[in-house]
């Protein structure tokens, strides 16, 4: 348990420091991403993307 929750940080890490980037590819504006604008500054918590993203890279690793 503690390993998928490090895990799901860890990716939530990786994806929060990639997102402009990665909202060119649609990855960032799933149902579940929360996007707050605080005295102009946007912070985005991709947690769907996360979700999405960990459970392929999980299969990926598996059929390996």
């Amino acid at each position: 348990m503690i390993r998928w929750l490090l895990t799901t940080f860890i990716a939530l890490a990786i994806l929060s420091g990639s997102l402009p980037w990665l909202k060119k590819i649609g990855i960032g504006r799933l149902p579940g991403d929360f996007t707050l604008r605080i005295f102009g500054r946007e912070y985005s918590f991709p947690f769907m993307s996360t979700l999405l993203l960990s459970i392929l890279l999980s299969l990926i690793a598996r059929a390996i």
